[in-house]
């Protein structure tokens, strides 16, 4: 097979997996456009868009804070600040799964899906 045919046969397998990942790498869980959680070792909670292919990563993300109540020391108030914002801002975390306690979908219907999702509006 000559030089030509075998970059052509590449090319063309390579715009294949392409086109499958944009296809169908939402329903393997490879590409995502909701919300996730992830629970971190260290207790460290954030929520962002997760994608699971070539590694695990996190966009989109949001760091969640719990804070005391100034007015009743036994409440706590949970806030949700973008990881954008830090001051180290990544655009992207690549996790490590060996520092992961659970990861998975926010349900639409979740305080902090509705609160994102206004933020959107």
């Amino acid at each position: 097979m000559s030089h030509n045919k075998v970059k052509i046969l590449v090319v063309v397998a390579i715009l294949i997996v392409v086109l499958g990942l944009s296809l169908f790498g939402r329903q393997l869980g490879i590409v995502n456009d909701d919300y996730s959680i992830v629970y971190f070792t260290t207790g460290e909670v954030y929520i962002g868009k997760l994608a699971i292919f070539p590694d695990l990563q996190l966009k989109d993300g949001y760091i969640l804070q719990v804070t005391k109540d100034p007015a009743d020391e036994t409440k706590n108030n949970f806030q949700l600040n973008p990881i954008k914002d830090a001051l180290w801002a990544p655009q992207v975390l690549h996790l490590v799964k060996d520092n992961l306690v659970f990861y998975g979908p926010l349900s639409p219907e979740s305080n902090i899906a509705q609160t994102l999702a206004e933020q959107g509006k």
